[in-house]
Parts: C-alpha cells; sequence; structure tokens
C-alpha cells in the first residue's frame, strides 16, 4: 500500500455538515434564489472536472451533478426514472447496477435492460462485474442507449454482489484491478466514467487506505469523478440494509478527500435525507450530493425542491396532481408492452412502498 504520509484528517479544523444540520436543522431555506453562489457551484464544477474534448458538448447539455439520486436495486428502474424527471428536470438519476455479464449475454434483449425514454436525460448507467473483457464488451453495447456517463459500482456490500459475485465494494481491496477496469470501460465509451465507492471494507478502513484507492485508480485510469459513501461496508454477519445505517457515516473523510485530491471530484453520498441537508454539504464545499431512499420514498418531498433549490431554476409551476396524471399516462403507455402482461400495474405503479395508483395518489398527498 502506498503509505500517504501528507495525508491527515486534521479534524481539529473541521466542521462536518453533520454536525450543523443536526444543531441548527432550520437554518437553511428551502427556497434559494438563483443568486451568485448557485452561479458559481455550477461555474466550479465545470472547472473541477477534466473532460474528454469529444465529451464536452455532451456534458455540457446538462447543469452539473450537483444532486444525484443513488443507484438502487430493483428501485431505481424505469419506471421510478420516469416519475423522477417528471418531478425535477436537472437532477441526475442512475439506473439499477446492471452487472456486465447481464449485458453481454442478453445482447438480442438489450432494450429490457438498457432501454429508456429520452426525457430521462441526464442519466447514468453502473455496471458492476469483475471480468475485464465483459465490461469491456458490455460498455460498448451501451453506447447505442447515448448514457450520460458510466459508473462503476465499488459499493455493493449484497453477499450476492461481493461475496459470490466478487465484485462490488470487495473491489476496494483491489485497487490496481479498478483501475484497468476504468481504463477498459474509458476506451469503449466517449462519455466520462466514475466510480461509486465506500470509505473502506471491514478492517481495511483506514483514511490511508481510501486514499490509496483514489490514487491509484485515478492515476491508472481517465477516472476524475468519485462518489463516496461515507460509511465503511462490513461484508460478513450484516445485511445489505443494516451496512446502511450501523457503520458510521465519517465525513470527514470524504471533506479530506477534496483538500487532498484538488483534481478531482467527488460527489458525497450517505446519510443525506433531504434538499435542506444537500444545500449544507454543498456549502460546506462539496462537488456534488448523491441522496438515495429519501428520494425513492418521498420524492416529491425531495426532489419537487431540487431544480430551485440546488440549481436555483425558476419553479416550473407544476402541480402533484399533473405529475400523477402524466405518470398515468405513462403506466398506461408500458402496461403490456413486453407481452405475458409485463410490465403489470403493480410493477409501474411500485415507486416508494406503494403498489397502487390510490397508494400512489395518497403518496404525493
Amino acid at each position: 500500500m502506498v503509505k500517504f504520509s501528507a495525508y491527515s484528517l486534521m479534524i481539529s479544523s473541521f466542521t462536518p455538515f453533520h454536525s450543523i444540520i443536526l444543531k441548527t436543522p432550520r437554518r437553511f431555506s428551502r427556497n434559494i434564489p438563483f443568486n451568485h453562489s448557485t452561479k458559481s457551484r455550477v461555474a466550479s464544477y465545470y472547472q473541477n472536472v477534466e473532460l474528454h474534448t469529444e465529451d464536452m458538448m455532451g456534458a455540457s447539455r446538462y447543469l452539473p451533478p450537483l444532486f444525484s439520486v443513488a443507484p438502487m436495486m430493483e428501485w431505481t428502474d424505469n419506471h421510478y426514472r420516469t416519475l423522477a424527471r417528471l418531478i425535477s428536470k436537472h437532477a441526475w438519476l442512475y439506473t439499477e447496477m446492471l452487472a456486465a455479464e447481464t449485458i453481454v449475454y442478453q445482447q438480442g434483449n438489450l432494450d429490457k435492460f438498457l432501454g429508456y425514454s429520452p426525457e430521462q436525460h441526464p442519466v447514468v448507467l453502473q455496471i458492476g462485474g469483475s471480468k475485464l473483457e465483459n465490461l469491456a464488451k458490455a460498455t460498448e453495447l451501451a453506447n447505442a442507449y447515448n448514457y450520460d456517463e458510466i459508473n462503476f459500482n465499488c459499493g455493493c456490500p449484497s453477499p450476492k454482489v461481493a461475496g459470490h459475485g466478487c465484485f462490488g465494494v470487495r473491489l476496494m481491496l483491489d485497487p490496481k484491478f479498478v483501475g484497468e477496469a476504468m481504463s477498459v470501460i474509458a476506451a469503449n465509451t466517449n462519455v466520462p466514467v466514475s466510480v461509486k465507492c465506500r470509505i473502506g471494507v471491514d478492517d481495511h478502513d483506514s483514511y490511508n487506505e481510501l486514499c490509496d484507492f483514489i490514487y491509484k485508480v485515478s492515476s491508472l485510469s481517465p477516472t476524475r469523478h468519485f462518489i463516496i459513501h461515507s460509511r465503511k461496508a462490513l461484508l460478513n454477519g450484516i445485511s445489505p440494509a443494516d451496512n446502511r445505517r450501523i457503520p458510521p457515516l465519517k465525513y470527514e473523510f470524504y471533506y479530506a478527500l477534496l483538500r487532498d485530491f484538488p483534481d478531482l471530484t467527488f460527489t458525497i453520498n450517505g446519510g443525506i435525507n433531504s434538499v435542506v441537508e444537500a444545500n449544507a454539504a454543498l456549502r460546506e464545499g462539496a462537488h456534488g450530493v448523491m441522496v438515495g431512499r429519501a428520494a425513492y420514498h418521498y420524492p416529491w418531498q425531495t426532489l419537487g425542491h431540487v431544480d430551485t433549490a440546488i440549481y436555483g431554476a425558476p419553479s416550473s409551476g407544476i402541480t402533484r396532481r399533473e405529475i400523477l396524471q402524466r405518470y398515468q399516462e405513462y403506466g398506461d403507455s408500458v402496461l403490456g408492452k413486453d407481452g405475458n402482461n409485463r410490465p403489470n400495474i403493480r410493477e409501474v405503479a411500485k415507486v416508494g412502498s406503494f403498489v397502487s395508483f390510490t397508494s400512489l395518489l395518497h403518496f404525493f398527498c
């Protein structure tokens, strides 16, 4: 492991945003006007991110990922992303993680796995895997679907993924391979690439080890954007759900990365449950914020404030009832289109914890 003797957390001089939120939860407004601060966020993001020349035009069509919705298995599917985009025009959306092997072996049925409506842009494809040839082929096959970024999963602690699959968060233990994988992915696409990871795995949870991972991946590949889930993963003894709450959040690791890798871009993830908290993180210097389950369970309360409060855009004026009407029109248009009554109404209406349009109506009210 590379010894990063110059890297230290310097916690004594650090004020993590979560302490601000817990002590003074009402100090931040939900309706922040489009001012110099908001403009500066967008400008500074593009200055910080190093994009390939051929990527610049495609990436600059959208505002930067100051706010994104985390990839969540069986949750951030095509239907949810359609609903999310009706609510927010600027939040970046992620697919569920797709195994590279699935993409390669389903070449005759790719629309089912990779297809989406153009209205979902900006949208990121997250892939996972541990075989370079499959990662290369999967990325190549995905090019036809015009995703705005390819993200590599190095953070999932599920036993099916990190255990039997030997990828996900387990890959953090092999940063050299991740660097090679990112080089292969980048070589087979013309869009930016990124990595989503934790701050550590089991006993490999020191700040030096995290720096070793970031340094090697960014040195061995064109990767310049890392999404950091600010808690480590425990591979044995606890469930994926417990892995989202039991290991303590260490935001100081994230903010130390901003200081120690000034040429890279980092998005913070983990424990952020509202636009108020997202804005607090951005004010503390975060390059971007990723929100997971809050954006899924409470899309109106969360995504409904993103465009105005995070991006400073004028309100669209769309109402919850209008969103429901548009989503019902979408549902009517896709029911049964894949044959064998798939997708069915239960699949289309499964947003949040609800499985019917009646519940969906209650959900928004």
